[in-house]
Order: structure tokens, then sequence, then C-alpha cells
């Protein structure tokens, strides 16, 4: 591949690939569980013996390979690293180019069920006027952008490569959306090139605060202590990936059992409503993705290096327009005071439904609030 080129890419697994995930289901080594216990001390065995089995017997990856081979891919270079994404241009005249990014444990299959209604809102009854040129990137090290080759992959370096990505497709002004890494990666954007930035939407947004809570009203005080708690009850995995990368990526890159309990208890603890928050087959769909492309510990790695690079204070001001959309199950709920100390909001949506995986979880919620933001730029972008 030669430097800029951008070449056409289509996903194709091997069947011996399918049928050596088949076996290893099938001859899976089951840890004991206390009785009793549910998910007191992590995803429950009956819960992970159950998926592990509709994924060995009932689930079928080639319907959903399809499915994602039915959108424009691609693959290029940049900064030494294969980038894989999904490219995939609106009919209408105008549209708005937005670049959307996932976050762990997600991957481009977060975004399936919105592609559609954002690059053709008129065929989903929505205004035409709506819609986006959607650029939507597999993060270096997940999926078929990975693994890494060299360190140094962290949120600054991913954003550098996002504007020469959209540079690159002919993009010179453009919005970004995000959640979880994507989150991060978009506002990063902002930060980094607000010349270029039209606007940012993102649906995570954890807060940060460093002074007395009581100049919080109530909300945002529990909304502060939810973040506090998750740091200190459910955030093991991100300490382990933060730290031992490498170790963690042994067993979860043998054992597709380890993949499916490692990630499925993400989906039933930050959801709103558990495992069945999100459809089982677009669930799957995102963990085969994992284990076919080997990338649980590359992938980890993105914490290990985002760990390093911390600024160790305060986030970055940026001053491009912000858009931020609330869902009350989200681990840790923006708050909007503590948001505004490092952030341009000018859009602010509160939702009664909805969890971390928002557009799996609440596509039509998140595709409206995405709309509606971006609305206000386009006579000007």
């Amino acid at each position: 591949m030669g430097v800029d080129t951008i070449e056409e890419f289509r996903i194709d697994i091997p069947q011996a690939d399918l049928d050596d995930l088949r076996d290893r289901l099938a001859g899976t080594r089951w840890p004991d569980q206390l009785p009793g216990v549910g998910w007191d001390y992590g995803i429950a065995l009956d819960d992970v013996r159950e998926l592990a089995e509709y994924w060995r017997t009932g689930y079928d990856w080639r319907v959903h390979e399809r499915q994602l081979n039915s959108f424009p891919q691609f693959t290029t270079e940049i900064d030494g690293q294969r980038v894989h994404f999904l490219h995939v241009r609106s009919g209408v005249p105008g549209a708005l180019p937005l670049i959307m990014t996932h976050g762990w444990p997600g991957s481009i299959v977060e975004f399936m069920e919105v592609i559609g209604p954002l690059t053709d809102p008129g065929a989903h009854g929505g205004d035409p006027g709506d819609a986006f040129d959607l650029v939507v990137p597999s993060i270096p090290g997940f999926g078929f952008s990975g693994p890494t080759h060299e360190r140094g992959w962290n949120v600054g370096r991913v954003a550098r490569t996002w504007d020469e990505l959209m540079r690159r497709l002919g993009y010179e002004r453009y919005g970004a959306q995000g959640g979880d890494w994507g989150s991060g990666i978009s506002r990063e954007l902002g930060v980094l090139f607000p010349e270029q930035l039209i606007g940012v939407h993102l649906n995570t947004l954890s807060p940060y605060f460093s002074g007395d809570l009581g100049e919080l009203d109530l909300q945002d005080r529990e909304r502060v202590e939810r973040l506090r708690r998750f740091r200190q009850t459910g955030s093991g995995y991100g300490a382990i990936q933060a730290t031992r990368p490498q170790t963690v990526g042994y067993g979860l890159t043998d054992s597709p059992a380890g993949q499916l309990a490692w990630i499925a208890e993400k989906f039933g603890e930050w959801t709103d409503g558990g495992l069945t928050a999100v459809d089982r087959d677009q669930m799957l769909t995102n963990i085969t993705v994992y284990w076919l492309t080997g990338t649980a510990g590359s992938s980890a790695r993105l914490y290990y290096e985002a760990a390093r690079a911390g600024r160790g204070g305060p986030p970055a001001v940026s001053t491009v327009p912000t858009g931020v959309a609330v869902f009350p199950a989200e681990i840790a709920p923006p708050v909007r005071r503590l948001a505004e100390q490092s952030n341009h909001i000018v859009h602010w949506s509160e939702f009664d439904r909805g969890g971390h995986f928002a557009a799996m979880e609440e596509p039509g919620v998140l595709i409206e609030d995405v709309q509606e933001f971006f609305r206000r730029f386009r006579s000007t972008s």
C-alpha cells in the first residue's frame, strides 16, 4: 500500500476460523460459581454459558458479515498503521461530513443501525436536509485496524490520524461524534483542530471535579458520586488493561468464552436493562469481530497508552461548539456545570432511557439528537 493510497476492503473470514471458534466453544473449561451470588463477583456463569451455546449453535456470522459488507469499506495507511473504515456517502447534495468513533468494548458494529438513517434520512422518514456523509473508522488496535505495531497509540495520536483521514477523503471541515473512547477522540479532534471541526457531539463525557461537591445541586452530586463508585467497584477491567494489556491478552485471545465474558459483562452492567437492552446478535457480532481479528490485547493497549499520556489535571479546553446527549444508565452521566468549564456547550439533551451503548440501545434517539445538534451548522459548513 503506497502513501495516501486508499484501497477497497471486504470482510471475508475463512470458514476454518469459524469452525475453530465453534470447536473452542464446545470444549470450554468452565469455572465454578458460588451459589446464589448472581453478578456480585462478575458476570454470572449461567448467563455466559447460555450466550456461548447460542454463539456456537444459533448465531450465524455470515449473515452479519454480509450486513457489514453492505457498507463501503476501505483501508489506508496513516502514521505507519493500517486504518480500516466505512465511508458511506449520502446521495443528498451538500451532506455534512461526520466521523463517528466507537469505544471499548465496541467496534464499527455499534453503528450498524444508525448509518442508514444518518446518510439517507429521507428513506427513513426523516428530512433529507439532515443527511451526512459518514466516515466510521476502526480505532488502531481494534478490529480490522488491528493490531498496532508500536508504542504510542494514544487518544491524541488517534485524533491526528482521524484528521489526516478526513483530509485524505477530501473533507476540509467536518463534524465528529462518539461515545466512550470515541468521545475522548472526538473531543480531542476539537482541541487539536478547532478550525477543521464544525461541531462535536458526545454521548459520553465523564465529569471532572476537584472541588467541594456542595457547589453542585443534588442531581449533579449524585452523578459525580456515581463516577466515584464506578472507579472504586466497576473499573477493574480498566486497571488491568491500563497496566497489563499483554497479560490479559493471552486468555482473551485463546478462549472465546473468556472473550465473551469480558465484553458481555459490560453490556450487562452499562446498559439500561442489562443484557436484553441490546440486540443479542448485534452484541455477538461485535464480540466476534474482536475474536476473529485477535485484537483483545491490542485494543486494551489504548488504556495503557492513555494512562501514560494523561495530563493529570483538568481537561484541555475545547472551543468547538459541543453537543452532549445524556443517557440515564451511562456509567457516569455528564454534569453540565462541570462540562462547561472545558467545553463550549451549545446543546444539551437529557433522555429518560438508554445507557452507555447509545447507538445500539436507542439508535432512534441518538439519530434525532445528532441531527438536531448539527442542523444549526449546515448553512455555514
